[in-house]
């Protein structure tokens, strides 16, 4: 699934071309994936792309209402496992899986394929916004060390779990929680609340050290993932632990071992990441 580097590498990719272009006609395929399709085919034709952003794993189009209706609002867009978004001619070759086509007023058209269709897509009004996105916590990008202490010390949960909860930091996923845990030496079963103050600081640099260089290198594709010009990712090179189950540590020569935290497969240094004590309690009498 497309994390925080690849969707922020997408609305990079976006917001380079679709400002100040206005939404002529939309046509829909499979709508299965979009709340109420009706209203995005009513609504957006007329609508004027003011901005295109990231909000966690979500893509934001902020809109400029069509002439005579006084209401903005925005198109919201999860990439699911599979979601790719272009602009193109009109003529150029459709891909399968192509369930939604946005005509632009250069003659263009912004097109959504998706294979397996866990994406998502709808349309947000002013007074949903927040209701929806403000759920989410933390941009690790944005949040200060202090916010990212207080916030890991304040639950009892593993790190590998904080870490890809939403609520908790929006937009790090699976790849980059444990490149940044490696980074960090920091197991991924340890318990957030336990961490001290120089792994909480390691971690943090790591954090935001990974992100800001896979989105310099495009994202990682280590499945279906392509940029917003149909182009691959390569921070996937540079990865130093996930996928690399019983390969030699970058650091130590260590061999890399995988287990399953938080419900996902954490891949993990058993050398340079030790692992939790365990909590031995007196017996009850």
């Amino acid at each position: 699934m497309p994390e925080l580097p690849e969707v922020e590498t997408v609305a990079r990719g976006l917001q380079a071309v679709l400002p100040g272009r206005r939404i002529v006609a939309v046509r829909l395929g499979k709508t299965d994936f979009i709340e109420d399709p009706a209203a995005i085919a009513r609504e957006l034709p007329g609508c004027r792309i003011r901005v295109v952003r990231r909000h966690g794993k979500f893509l934001v189009l902020d809109l400029e209402p069509s002439v005579g209706t006084a209401a903005s609002s925005s198109l919201l867009i999860h990439l699911g496992m599979t979601g790719q978004i272009v602009v193109c001619p009109p003529e150029a070759p459709v891909a399968r899986h192509t369930h939604a086509f946005f005509s632009l007023d250069d003659g263009r058209e912004m097109r959504y394929t998706d294979i397996r269709r866990f994406g998502r897509m709808r349309i947000l009004s002013d007074g949903t916004q927040d209701e929806v996105l403000g759920r989410l916590g933390f941009d690790p990008l944005e949040a200060s060390e202090d916010e990212l202490r207080e916030t890991i010390r304040s639950r009892r949960a593993r790190i590998k779990a904080l870490l890809l909860d939403q609520h908790v930091f929006r937009g790090m996923g699976n790849i980059y929680t444990d490149e940044s845990l490696w980074r960090a030496r920091i197991h991924p079963m340890r318990l957030g609340a336990y961490l001290k103050d120089a792994e909480l600081r390691r971690l943090y640099k790591a954090v935001r050290a990974v992100l800001t260089e896979a989105i310099r290198f495009r994202g990682s594709s280590v499945s279906d993932y392509l940029d917003s010009e149909g182009r691959r990712g390569e921070f996937q090179q540079r990865h130093r632990v996930y996928q690399r189950e019983g390969k030699k540590c970058f650091r130590c020569g260590a061999l890399i071992r995988r287990a399953i935290v938080a419900g996902r497969s954490s891949y993990f240094c058993p050398r340079c990441q030790h692992p939790p004590r365990i909590q031995r309690h007196a017996p009850r009498k």
